[in-house]
């Protein structure tokens, strides 16, 4: 392997960041949202499909994602209120084998595409 290739590879995201609209491609097809911010900020509106699994939760253990039913064999978009939290929720889910993607901009994107909050 190539110094570059080795370098492309140490610095590369082991997961996609998406636009909304690239979310609701993937949603449609079948992935999963999880939604990883606080209690609070999941109560003050989420979107609708989404399960939430705080991101302090994800860390401590990836095993509570497999009781939403949500397993490796679709992919999983994280969600948070601005993409931060969503991205280290995607890293952390690529490292034990998830097709994972990080919504970009968060759920202020969300609400800002149009896209329903309950």
């Amino acid at each position: 392997m190539g110094l570059i290739s080795s370098l492309k590879k140490a610095f590369s995201k082991p997961y996609k960041t998406v636009s909304v609209a690239e979310a609701k491609d993937l949603l449609a097809s079948g992935a999963a949202l999880i939604d990883v911010r606080s209690a609070e900020e999941w109560r003050s509106g989420r979107a609708p499909q989404a399960k939430h699994i705080p991101l302090d939760r994800l860390q401590t253990s990836t095993a509570g994602i497999n009781t939403t039913g949500i397993n490796k064999t679709r992919p999983v978009i994280a969600v948070c209120a601005s993409g931060v939290r969503s991205a280290s929720a995607a890293r952390l889910l690529a490292s034990q084998g998830y097709q994972a993607y990080s919504l970009r901009g968060g759920m202020g994107a969300w609400r800002s595409a149009g896209e329903p909050v309950r």
